[in-house]
């Protein structure tokens, strides 16, 4: 009798996921808090300044993720860049070069 290690047997590939998510009301909170960001600064919050600009490099990387993420997941560089409005070429040169 032969005994197989979980942990050594390859995973059957994924399937893609088809259907849509809807995060609408998850974004738009995030766009909320965000604003709300700004104006406490706008009204003299001057030390939450670099923490609204590090805010950028946060969503850049959470950008970055979420393409990684898609292309693993088998989605191609074309439905990436249609989502995003761009081409397909664009969306591969902005995030093609990535592990």
């Amino acid at each position: 009798m032969s005994t197989v290690k979980k942990t050594l047997t390859p995973l059957p590939r994924q399937q893609r996921r088809r259907d849509v998510v809807e995060n609408d009301e998850f974004a738009a909170f995030t766009r909320r808090i965000i604003r709300a960001h700004g104006r406490r600064v706008a009204t003299g919050d001057v030390e939450a300044l670099r923490d609204l600009v590090a805010l950028s490099a946060n969503l850049d990387q959470a950008i970055t993720d979420a393409v990684i993420g898609l292309r693993a997941f088998g989605y191609s560089w074309a439905e990436i860049g249609s989502r995003l409005g761009i081409s397909r070429q664009a969306a591969q040169q902005r995030w093609g070069d990535r592990p």
